[in-house]
């Protein structure tokens, strides 16, 4: 009976993210009223309103849902695996990693005409390769580090390790002919705007693969919660069990970053809320964060539109808007209580 009981916690944020997915599909040029976009997604609107639903609107609403889902998921687990509240994609350098992945890639593979050379299905393993990188290179220098806390070492390398990726992004934008900074600029803030079906497919597909993987490493997850020692006396490898999470966290950000952009900071806000609302040591703590960074980036895309029309500003801007004091809260947070 508990974890019925758990899962009917969930019911306020899947109503929460159905009632954005109808706001957000409502939104463009042509307004469409809660009760149009309902009856078109039921096939019972005008031809006009369906096809502007099916064909425009719902495949940029569900790349935020799952881009959401997949940055948030990563975060939690990064969490985990560094046992501090401030480690995230964005914060860690992974982001920024698979989106220097993704501009090398533009910046390798595009023509005068801002046409790819070579299949559009290629970009996704830049993006991995970036990630897989910048968060090895993180790991690395803080398990070579021996002079203070390391959950605190971490995320230090990780803010230099990002700065540095950033500075990678901006040189190649510069160096690069100017055809292709067009193309570049989308992953330094991160935005949905572009989305088709395609996106929507491969990146469904990714967290699909990932889903067995939590699945399957639920009760590894939970040990990790304990300390080092702790969860080695359990019986858990944790070195191993930290490799599996990093590659898993790697993976989805690389995916999310390949069709989003680099939106920033919702690894950081989305299981920081769940911790919060669900607590960490629930068996929907994992479920409550994909929700919450699923909401976070569909109201972030809302909000792009409707602030400054008929200008759309980057979500991952409005994201980086919230998370970033919330980065330093914690960051003070931290210190203070490692004085």
């Amino acid at each position: 009976m508990v974890l019925p009981n758990s899962f009917s916690r969930l019911v306020p944020l899947f109503a929460a993210l159905a009632l954005l997915t109808v706001a957000a599909a409502g939104i463009g040029s042509s307004f469409m009223s809660p009760e149009r976009v309902v009856a078109a997604l039921l096939g019972q609107g005008s031809r006009m309103d369906e096809v502007i639903l099916w064909k425009l609107r719902l495949p940029r609403v569900a790349l935020a849902i799952l881009a959401g889902a997949a940055l948030a998921l990563a975060g939690a687990l990064l969490q985990r695996i560094v046992r501090n509240p401030m480690a995230s994609p964005s914060v860690l350098g992974i982001t920024d990693g698979a989106a220097v992945g993704v501009v090398l890639f533009l910046w390798l593979f595009s023509d005068q005409a801002n046409t790819l050379t070579v299949s559009i299905h290629w970009q996704p393993l830049a993006a991995f390769q970036g990630a897989a990188l910048f968060g090895g290179l993180v790991l690395w220098l803080a398990a070579a580090d021996r002079s203070g806390n390391r959950t605190l070492t971490v995320v230090l390398y990780g803010i230099a390790l990002a700065a540095l990726a950033k500075a990678a992004v901006t040189l190649l934008i510069i160096l690069g002919p100017v055809y292709r900074a067009s193309q570049a600029l989308t992953w330094l803030t991160g935005s949905v705007g572009t989305a088709h079906w395609q996106d929507v497919l491969v990146l469904g597909a990714c967290l699909l693969l990932s889903l067995p993987l939590l699945v399957a490493l639920r009760l590894t997850f939970q040990q990790l919660a304990l300390d080092p020692h702790s969860a080695a006396v359990t019986g858990l490898s944790v070195d191993r069990a930290n490799y599996a999470f990093l590659a898993i966290a790697v993976f989805l950000t690389g995916a999310a970053v390949a069709h989003v952009g680099a939106i920033g900071f919702v690894g950081l806000i989305a299981p920081h809320l769940a911790r919060v609302w669900y607590g960490q040591f629930r068996p929907v703590y994992l479920v409550a964060t994909a929700l919450t960074g699923s909401a976070l980036v569909l109201g972030a895309d809302i909000l792009a539109r409707i602030i400054a029309p008929p200008l759309e500003l980057p979500a991952g801007a409005l994201t980086a808007l919230v998370g970033a004091p919330l980065f330093l809260y914690l960051l003070m947070k931290g210190r203070r209580s490692h004085a």
